[in-house]
């Protein structure tokens, strides 16, 4: 169903959930074998991993630290997470590459160049968009936003842990929360939707690239998803 897709993963998919280990072996292996499956589908798969599971904003509030430095913290906490999936995808026999808004690290990964990081998606490598946007005050929301629409990406897959979609509400606060099976990106911003950061958001607003978000507690469901089941909401043009 999906020739190109942005994988958007939170750093704590990469953790365990029992021991708050940072990295966990069996966590990112599923994850890789998951990346696998696409690409024998025969999916082109880029990949935005958040930092959450190595460093969190609260930790720089406690250290004093100012919002600069703390966001650049995070990033090259990414280009962790990143270098380490990577790393076990390439394991199962798939070819990756790692690229970096922020600068080259020799060895490590490559800086980030968009006509470069599309022909390697049309290589059939495994591609990953580390280091944020390269500059403090963005998310890895606005980052995964970005990359997708600068590779030309079919849509955008979000995968949650705790909840399977777009709610009106907090399903885990409130009972009487509704679900969106299917949902606009100015629906999304008129109620100020927690689905991503609505910055981004209004980035994608006016294109034809979708987000699909879904419950990420069966990893099975990346394959559904991209194989064209209808789990979790569609987000789209209106």
């Amino acid at each position: 169903m999906y020739k190109r897709i942005l994988l958007k993963l939170s750093g704590e998919a990469l953790a365990n959930k029992k021991d708050s280990s940072t990295l966990d072996s069996d966590c990112v292996s599923s994850i890789a074998k998951t990346i696998k499956s696409l690409v024998d589908n025969g999916t082109q798969v880029g990949v935005v991993i958040g930092a959450g599971n190595i460093w969190r904003g609260k930790l720089a509030e406690t250290l004093g630290l100012d919002r600069v430095p703390a966001d650049y913290m995070g990033m090259m906490g990414t280009v962790i997470n990143a270098v380490a999936l990577s790393g076990a995808v390439n394991k199962l026999g798939v070819k990756t590459i790692v690229y970096s808004a922020i600068n080259q690290i020799d060895g490590v990964v490559e800086f980030y160049d968009k006509e470069k990081a599309k022909q390697s998606l049309n290589e059939g490598k495994v591609t990953f968009f580390a280091g944020g946007t390269g500059k403090p005050f963005f998310t890895t929301d606005t980052a995964a936003t970005l990359r997708a629409l600068e590779v030309e990406c079919d849509a955008i897959f979000m995968a949650k842990y705790g909840v399977d979609g777009v709610y009106d509400k907090d399903p885990h606060q409130d009972k009487d929360a509704k679900f969106f099976k299917s949902i606009t990106y100015q629906q999304v911003i008129d109620m100020k939707l927690g689905v991503m950061d609505l910055s981004a958001v209004e980035l994608v607003k006016d294109t034809d690239l979708q987000l699909r978000v879904f419950s990420m507690e069966d990893a099975a469901n990346i394959i559904k998803v991209a194989n064209g089941s209808d789990i979790g909401t569609t987000v789209k043009r209106g």
